[in-house]
């Protein structure tokens, strides 16, 4: 959340920043009500001044053995006045806040200005996509005709959005999961957290995703849990409330886990094989950071997502979102997409992202930076590192072989129990 005084005090320059990000952002109301809130400010100092003087008054009366019974009624109509003003102040701070809620963070100025994807900004590119002397697959028919995916039966256990990892294809799931956790944690430096895949509403308020995105969020009936969008939200609120030690920032923590999206408003989009589903595997890279480091933070955290493409030998690029592509919660992304010789196009496989203080000031997370001094909010980070079905696409697509085998990329190797390659296993029929 934005601040809400900064915001007060700079709303023609906030206003010109959000309307970089397109329309919607209008502060017309937040400006409304927060003259009238000042308005009110006014009021309760004159209420209370004039409270001060009555009843410096009535002692004054009181010394010369007057009569102050009215007075007396006028302080107490005074004070009752006074607390009904307050509790529109309240009521007028809480309205400020409900519409800060929804309004998105401030770009960087280092984003580039655009409406759209079309406006993203090249930063760079590793490796060449693969030549193939024949026309390549996309990984939906791969791994039917190989028997290690079946969205058809998915489909019928629970509905569109769903698949089956089978045989060699589960372990090339289980196998990546086990590769980036290993990198992450041997060589990266990130602790590894299991956290809860259900969260309530608050850790989600915190990392943004609720009010504004509920519609995105599978909700269990009858109780304040949500299944997880990402790791991101459990491990973000692990030190909500809290105020950590400037000396252990920045703080860096990996996880693995299942994500859990409805894809709200993306109707007919990606709706054949991995690329959008209701249920994936992710594993996730989280940072916290002290402010003046936490650029220097994106660029390690981004490095730190690439590497499991490099290892893996897959041709990708990096791009700076522009400001109308930008995350709600974000000041600064960068996107990894990943080559993908089935659909002839580079596709998103992580964002790392840079959200300053916009989380923490939702979720309360902040570091005394030396002994003694004030509390500051951290900035908080984090990106796919990387999204596992994603890289299971991009594995199977890029390794394919003319007889529809998939070679084995020497870094999965270890964690293949032998398996150089994947070939046709015997599976049932697809429906």
């Amino acid at each position: 959340m934005l601040d809400l005084s900064f915001v007060r005090k700079n709303l023609a320059q906030v206003t010109e920043r959000l309307a970089t990000r397109g329309p919607g952002y209008d502060l017309k109301e937040f400006s409304r009500l927060d003259q009238a809130r000042r308005e009110t400010v006014t009021e309760v100092d004159r209420l209370r001044g004039e409270r001060n003087t009555a009843s410096q008054n009535i002692g004054r009366l009181k010394k010369e053995d007057q009569d102050t019974t009215a007075q007396q009624e006028a302080v107490r109509r005074l004070g009752e006045e006074i607390k009904l003003q307050e509790g529109r102040l309240a009521e007028a701070e809480e309205e400020l806040n409900a519409i800060l809620a929804f309004v998105p963070n401030l770009p960087h100025p280092s984003v580039p200005v655009g409406s759209d994807e079309s406006a993203n900004a090249l930063v760079r590119t590793w490796g060449e996509p693969p030549a193939f002397l024949f026309e390549p697959r996309e990984h939906v028919d791969l791994g039917q005709r190989l028997g290690i995916l079946d969205p058809g039966r998915a489909g019928k256990i629970t509905g569109a959005r769903f698949s089956i990892y089978v045989g060699a294809g589960a372990l090339l799931e289980r196998a990546l999961i086990n590769f980036m956790l290993d990198l992450h944690t041997r060589e990266h430096g990130y602790r590894e957290i299991l956290p809860p895949f259900m969260v309530n509403s608050k850790s989600l308020y915190g990392t943004g995703n609720l009010p504004k995105f509920a519609g995105d969020l599978f909700k269990l009936e009858g109780c304040d849990y949500y299944l997880i969008p990402t790791a991101e939200v459990p491990v973000t609120n692990i030190f909500r409330e809290e105020i950590l030690n400037g000396e252990d920032l920045p703080i860096a923590l990996v996880a693995y886990t299942p994500c859990f999206r409805s894809e709200a408003g993306s109707y007919g989009k990606d709706t054949r094989g991995l690329i959008r589903q209701h249920q994936f595997n992710k594993v996730e890279l989280v940072r916290f950071s002290r402010p003046e480091e936490s650029y220097d933070q994106l660029e390690l955290l981004t490095r730190h997502a690439e590497q499991v493409l490099q290892r893996l030998g897959l041709a990708y690029r990096v791009v700076t979102l522009c400001t109308g592509d930008l995350g709600f919660s974000s000041a600064k992304t960068y996107d990894l997409e990943v080559w993908l010789p089935g659909q002839n196009r580079y596709r998103e496989i992580s964002s790392c992202s840079n959200f300053e203080d916009f989380q923490a000031r939702r979720a309360a997370i902040r570091y005394r930076p030396q002994a003694k001094e004030k509390p500051r909010l951290v900035h908080t980070l984090n990106g796919s590192g990387l999204a596992i079905g994603r890289t299971w696409v991009a594995v199977v697509e890029n390794y394919q072989q003319p007889d529809g085998s998939v070679r084995i990329p020497e870094a999965l190797l270890p964690y293949m129990h032998g398996r150089k390659e994947i070939k046709a296993e015997d599976w049932f029929p697809e429906v």
